[in-house]
C-alpha cells in the first residue's frame, strides 16, 4: 500500500464524519422559517459502529454516539460525539484519530457548539465553532485563530445535519435537496439527491434502504473523485447503514456493524 492510497482511505474515514451528516428530506434554504420543535428519530444512548474498507481491507472504524448535556441558556441540549481512527495497517502509513464532539439544541436540533479535534498523519487541527443563529454569525476558531463570519438561516454542523434530517417528516425521491453547512470557515450549499429504495442485506438481517447521491460541490476536503452514495434505513430511525465513495485508487465503503 503507498501513503497517498493510505491517506486517501483515512480521509474517507473522516469523511463519514461528514457525509453522513449530508443526508436530507426536505429543501432547507435560506428563505426558511426559524427551526421549530421536532419530533427525534434517535434518544440519547444511541451508538452507531460503522467498520471502513478499502479493497475488502479494514482500514478504520467510526463510531457516532448522542449523549445527554447540559442546558444552554436554559434550553435542553444533546451532545453529538463522532470518532473516526485507522486500523493498524492503515496506521503504519498514516495514523488518524478524529474526535468531533457537536453541542445541538434538544428540540430545533441547531447546533450550538462544534469542537473538532484532527489528527490525520502529520495534520493535526483544532476546530471550535459557535453559532450565533439569531445573529446569523459563527464564532471560528482554528488551531487559536479566531474570527467571527456570517452564516445563512439554518446553518448545520459537520454532525448535527444528519440528526437534523433523520427527523424530518419525510423524504421523497426524485427531488433534488439543499444544505447549508459550515466547516473550517466556509459555508457550502451541499445537494442530495434521493435516488430511491434498495434492499441491503446488513448485521441484523435484510432490510429497505434509502440510497441517497450526495453532490459534493467543493474539492479538497477529501481524497474522494466524485460523488458519494449513502443509505439509510427506511423507517422512523433513518439509520445511515453504508456509504460509497471512490479515492484516488478503487473505492471505499463504510457498513454499518453495530
Amino acid at each position: 500500500m503507498t501513503r497517498a492510497n493510505a491517506a486517501g482511505i483515512v480521509s474517507l474515514t473522516s469523511a463519514l464524519l461528514v457525509v453522513l451528516s449530508l443526508l436530507a428530506g426536505a429543501t432547507v434554504s435560506e428563505a426558511d422559517p426559524p427551526p421549530h420543535a421536532m419530533a427525534r428519530a434517535f434518544m440519547p444512548g444511541e451508538r452507531l459502529t460503522y467498520a471502513l474498507s478499502y479493497l475488502n481491507m479494514r482500514a478504520g472504524t467510526a463510531v457516532m454516539e448522542v449523549r445527554e448535556a447540559p442546558p444552554v441558556a436554559g434550553h435542553p441540549a444533546l451532545k453529538l460525539l463522532t470518532t473516526a481512527k485507522s486500523s493498524p495497517v492503515v496506521t503504519k502509513f498514516y495514523p488518524v484519530d478524529n474526535r468531533v464532539e457537536s453541542t445541538i439544541d434538544a428540540d430545533t436540533l441547531a447546533p450550538y457548539r462544534l469542537i473538532f479535534q484532527r489528527r490525520e498523519g502529520k495534520k493535526h487541527n483544532d476546530f471550535d465553532v459557535t453559532f450565533h443563529h439569531d445573529q446569523h454569525t459563527v464564532t471560528s476558531i482554528k488551531d487559536g485563530n479566531g474570527e467571527t463570519l456570517p452564516i445563512p438561516p439554518n446553518t448545520h454542523d459537520l454532525i448535527s445535519c444528519l440528526y437534523y434530517v433523520r427527523s424530518l417528516p419525510s423524504i421523497q425521491p426524485g427531488s433534488p435537496v439543499v444544505l447549508n453547512i459550515h466547516h473550517d470557515k466556509k459555508n457550502y450549499r451541499v445537494e442530495v439527491r434521493v435516488e430511491g429504495t434498495e434492499r441491503l442485506r446488513m448485521v441484523s438481517g435484510e432490510r429497505e434502504t434509502i440510497r441517497l447521491l450526495v453532490i459534493m460541490p467543493f474539492q479538497g476536503l477529501f481524497l474522494n473523485e466524485g460523488n458519494i452514495r449513502v443509505w439509510l434505513t427506511n423507517d422512523e430511525r433513518r439509520v445511515p447503514v453504508m456509504m460509497k465513495a471512490k479515492v484516488i485508487i478503487g473505492s471505499v465503503v463504510a457498513r454499518l456493524i453495530e
